[in-house]
């Protein structure tokens, strides 16, 4: 890395979600964190459910995030990559970021090496044997038929039952394992890290979806990140070459 340079990840922004107030100063509290970064930036990843929903039709691109939309093509235009990976909200994704916005888009999870350091990079949604629920939804959310059915729908019925399965979505893991966590020997992200780190040496793994902002220790040179999220935390991870830290948007403002 360039002297000066950093490494950014952030997830879980849910842009378009309908518990969000003001959609305008939601997205552009994140847009504006974007246009701080980019100097600095030699990479921005993208962690998952950026959007709280997204589907792609084939001649229609769903309404708002037109300010984030063109931060990502000014910062990719600029020679700065960025590295979006989908999320459970944003599972829908299929090829406009990457042919109108120029970033690199990833569905699955992902190793790098950077500055020597191995990174396990996911959104956190259903990896491994631990998250067998959620395992059986994605496979229909990722189901070709499906998604084409879906596609028949008007956009105006389609995102409108998207909006209502959100919210629902989002109440009832807000009731249950988002609230607070559980404990090292209980987060199905800590577990499954420990697997993988039986299998291979990881340094890093970089995780959304839980919501949670913290570092966890495992294995004996190891840590998971958790990034957090731009709802309540309004956090993200910065890497400098030789350690990963968490950091907190101060009062929520750049």
């Amino acid at each position: 890395m360039k002297e000066g340079k950093k490494i950014y990840f952030a997830s879980d922004v849910h842009l378009g979600a309908p518990g969000i107030k003001n959609h305008r100063q939601h997205e552009k509290r994140f847009v504006d964190w974007l246009d701080s970064i980019k100097e600095s930036a030699e990479a921005i990843y993208l962690m998952g459910d950026i959007f709280d929903f997204w589907f792609e039709y084939k001649t229609v691109v769903p309404r708002g995030f037109t300010r984030f939309l063109g931060k990502l093509s000014e910062i990719t235009d600029s020679g700065v990559p960025v590295y979006f990976f989908t999320g459970n909200h944003d599972i829908w994704i299929f090829d406009y970021l990457t042919q109108e916005c120029g970033v690199k888009l990833y569905r699955e999870e992902q190793i790098v090496t950077i500055e020597g350091k191995q990174f396990y990079l996911a959104h956190g949604d259903g990896l491994g044997k631990y998250d067998r629920h959620y395992n059986k939804l994605k496979w229909l959310f990722t189901n070709k038929l499906a998604q084409n059915l879906f596609g028949f729908l008007h956009p105006n019925v389609g995102m409108t039952i998207a909006n209502v399965w959100s919210k629902k979505s989002r109440e009832k893991n807000m009731q249950a394992a988002t609230v607070a966590y559980l404990g090292d020997d209980k987060e199905w992200l800590v577990l499954h890290s420990k697997d993988e780190l039986a299998e291979q040496h990881i340094d890093y793994f970089i995780y959304g979806h839980r919501h949670i902002a913290r570092i966890v220790n495992v294995g004996t040179s190891s840590q998971i990140v958790h990034l957090g999220d731009w709802i309540k935390h309004f956090s993200y991870a910065e890497f400098d070459g030789h350690e990963v830290q968490l950091k907190f948007l101060e009062n929520n403002k750049i």
